[in-house]
């Protein structure tokens, strides 16, 4: 285990004591979690295909947010937002998984621990693969129930529309980016290639920077009423998406087997798009974000 997935497991650890210590309701939540990816883990076995998890990641936070939302009393209005908020999010997250890896197989990231893990996948997946996203899914959902509270929070609504404007850049960088890449490898004519235009040239992972700036405008939505545990959960996320499962993973597959990924590591950013937004605003305007390019 290396020190990135030390630190990810400690802070989940960390995470899920101070959550529990705060709010006793969040057992609901982990129980609800672990009991519908245990459920999806069995449908997984009969597919052989453990790539369902990643669609039902977002409908999961989605249940366990309106979980929350049913059982506060009194409901809040930035609880109801960000139940809103979030299910547009998770549902269109899902749709567009589903989408991309209808017959494409299973993710190269569980065939490796399939061939790593042999005949004890099947249960080592539960662990490494099912629960271990509920236990992250869990955390990275709590600003759902703290959002519920109210009289705990900061802000006010100078907070609530700060964090709907991330939440609102934040998807429509994940969208755009998600839909700039399924249109690009639809074409034949791009196979083997880079796509670095659009989105794709301000960032390598543009998607995952829109995912981790719309939970943080989400949580500081949350965090205007249940204060500031609502920010524990984009943390938990972001260091995920950059260091764990994310754009480190990808990255370091995508330059083992595909020839120029590296020059474009050299050449863009890996998470944050600020830095060559700026060096090359005035190429960028044209073309950006709308229109597809041949690279």
């Amino acid at each position: 285990m290396g020190r990135n997935e030390v630190v990810f497991s400690a802070s989940v650890i960390l995470a899920g004591v101070v959550l529990l210590a705060s709010e006793p309701a969040f057992l609901v939540g982990l129980a609800a979690a672990m009991a519908a990816f245990t459920a999806l883990w069995l449908v997984s076995l009969a597919l052989r295909n453990a790539s369902i998890v990643d669609i039902f990641w977002g409908p999961g936070i989605v249940l366990v947010g309106w979980l929350y939302h049913l059982m506060a009393s009194p409901r809040t209005r930035p609880g109801l937002l960000v139940c809103a908020l979030v299910t547009v999010w998770g549902l269109r997250l899902a749709g567009h998984i589903a989408v991309r890896n209808a017959g494409g197989g299973e993710d190269f990231r569980y065939r490796q621990w399939r061939e790593r893990s042999g005949p004890a996948f099947w249960w080592v997946s539960l662990f490494k693969v099912f629960l271990l996203q509920a236990v992250v899914l869990w955390v990275v959902s709590s600003p759902l129930l703290l959002a519920q509270r109210s009289g705990a929070g900061f802000g006010g609504r100078w907070l609530v529309g700060f964090g709907l404007l991330l939440w609102v850049v934040g998807f429509f960088f994940e969208v755009v980016s998600d839909w700039q890449l399924l249109a690009f490898k639809r074409d034949p004519a791009n196979r083997g290639r880079i796509l670095d235009r659009g989105l794709w040239r301000l960032s390598r992972h543009p998607n995952y920077f829109g995912e981790a700036t719309l939970w943080w405008g989400t949580g500081l939505i949350a965090a205007s009423a249940g204060g500031p545990l609502a920010l524990i959960g984009p943390a938990l996320l972001t260091f995920t998406l950059v260091k764990i499962s994310g754009a480190a993973m990808l990255d370091r597959e995508l330059a083992a087997r595909r020839p120029g990924y590296t020059e474009y590591i050299a050449r863009t950013p890996a998470f944050l798009p600020f830095r060559i937004a700026r060096r090359r605003r005035a190429e960028l305007v044209p073309h950006w974000p709308f229109r597809r390019e041949q690279k």
